[in-house]
């Protein structure tokens, strides 16, 4: 944000006051107290760049989209409730747009927002924007310009509480899946549009799937040929030359190929407790990251080939409730650093914590009889992320810490580590003892460890 050339990070919290800093308060922007301000922090220094009263309640918030407004920088959605959409600018915190819209009650956004190819032919891309309500899916397009509505509102029907996620099935073909408890539903872009703004639209980046087309009932948009239950979780996994769509039901996760619906692999795994993550536990082979539950305050982490379901390593580990999600980070070698949290139990260690500890662990496939233990923690730990903040280097962690949704006011902090001198000081942990290798040695060589940004 502030052209450092260091990645900078954005939260919301909700607070009467802003900090003292900037001495700001909701009724400076007309809001009702409590609101929920931006902090904009600087990845370099912890420095806060700019802090504003936001809105009544953020319901998502969505960062760097290419172009809102008429600035030449990225800018930053900020999605309200009562709904209305807030387009800002990521450098200085202006409000570049804001358009407002009534739902009533008992509406939800569905997240991420989508941006589109330009359709009102201004020269900036444009928002879809879902909105569940009564079984149905509202669709709408706003201009990414000036926040406007383009056409009208279309709507889908649907049989339940839908999610969705965006499918590149190649280079000019993109479609969205919305999924429910049992069903899914497939829309061409084009097709959504068309919903909104009329046959008369044309949209000239996009080629229709001729693969998909064929297995979409056109009166529904149901896929007939996927039948699933309790769906938990639905990602799209890149193939060699399409997305395909990994399914997580309450028993399996299942890899669809989208070119023929048929399912590659199952996998059975019950539970899962966070959304499946893509790292490389082979250079430059998709592995997926599941997690899930084996007991009580206990689970089980798998990295799992995509191509095959082959599973290439696992480990369990004792978990409370509330435990923060794995990340990756892509390595030099064209493989990934896998970050967990939850508490090892060491073999021949049988006492087990009435509440688990939280601990974060470090893995890399070069060492698979090898954990880090980076850091403990007792705190409550709202958000956790891991990014390279600068291209191909500056590998660290963040870690939001503060009151939980429901609890009273109280302090919120911000801590971002350099994942090099938490490597450092680490604790070897040995899964199976190797004859010969020093704790030393495998520290050295993880600390020498380089990172390299993905396009």
């Amino acid at each position: 944000m502030n052209e450092d050339k260091v990645q900078d990070v954005l939260f919301a919290f909700k607070s009467s006051n802003g900090s003292n800093k900037f001495n700001m308060s909701c009724l400076d922007e007309g809001l009702p107290s409590p609101c929920a301000f931006l902090a904009a922090v600087s990845g370099t220094n912890g420095s806060v760049l700019w802090e504003s009263p936001a809105a009544e309640d953020v319901q998502g918030l969505q960062c760097g989209i290419q172009q809102l407004g008429t600035a030449a920088a990225p800018g930053c959605l900020v999605v309200e409730r009562p709904l209305s959409l807030r387009a800002i600018s990521l450098s200085t915190g202006e409000v570049l747009w804001r358009q407002s819209r009534d739902f009533g009650a008992n509406y939800t956004v569905l997240t991420p927002l989508s941006v589109i190819p330009d359709v009102d032919n201004d020269g900036v891309q444009d928002l879809i924007i879902f909105i569940t309500k009564e079984g149905q899916v509202k669709v709408l397009i706003h201009s990414g310009k000036t926040g406007q509505q383009i056409g009208s509102t279309g709507s889908l029907r649907v049989d339940g509480i839908a999610r969705y996620v965006r499918l590149q099935l190649h280079s000019s073909s993109s479609y969205f899946l919305f999924y429910t408890e049992k069903s899914l539903y497939a829309y061409s872009l084009e097709d959504l549009c068309r919903t909104v703004v009329g046959e008369e639209v044309k949209l000239p980046t996009f080629q229709p799937d001729s693969h998909w087309e064929k297995h979409i009932d056109r009166a529904t948009h149901l896929l007939p040929l996927l039948r699933f239950e309790n769906i938990d979780y639905l990602t799209a996994v890149p193939g060699h030359s399409r997305d395909n769509i990994l399914v997580v039901d309450s028993e399996v996760a299942t890899l669809i190929n989208t070119k023929d619906l048929h399912a590659v692999w199952t996998l059975n795994v019950s539970r899962v407790l966070s959304e499946p993550l893509l790292g490389y536990y082979k250079p430059d082979a998709h592995g997926i990251v599941l997690e899930s539950e084996i007991g009580p305050n206990s689970k089980k982490v798998m990295i799992v080939e995509s191509e095959s379901g082959a599973v290439q390593w696992e480990l369990k580990l004792n978990s409370g409730a509330g435990s923060p999600g794995p990340a990756t980070l892509p390595t030099a070698d064209h493989r990934s650093a896998f970050l967990m949290w939850g508490d090892f139990q060491e073999p021949g260690n049988e006492t087990r914590p009435r509440a688990p500890l939280q601990k974060l662990y470090l893995f890399h496939p070069s060492y698979t009889n090898v954990l880090l233990e980076l850091r403990n923690s007792t705190d409550q730990i709202i958000a956790f992320t891991a990014a390279l903040f600068e291209r191909s280097r500056h590998a660290c962690y963040l870690l939001l810490r503060g009151p939980q949704p429901g609890e009273g006011p109280g302090p919120v902090s911000l801590m971002k580590r350099k994942l090099k001198e938490d490597v450092a000081v680490s604790r070897v942990i040995w899964l199976r003892r190797t004859p010969g290798e020093e704790e030393q040695h495998i520290r050295d060589r993880l600390y020498r460890m380089r990172f390299q940004s993905r396009d």
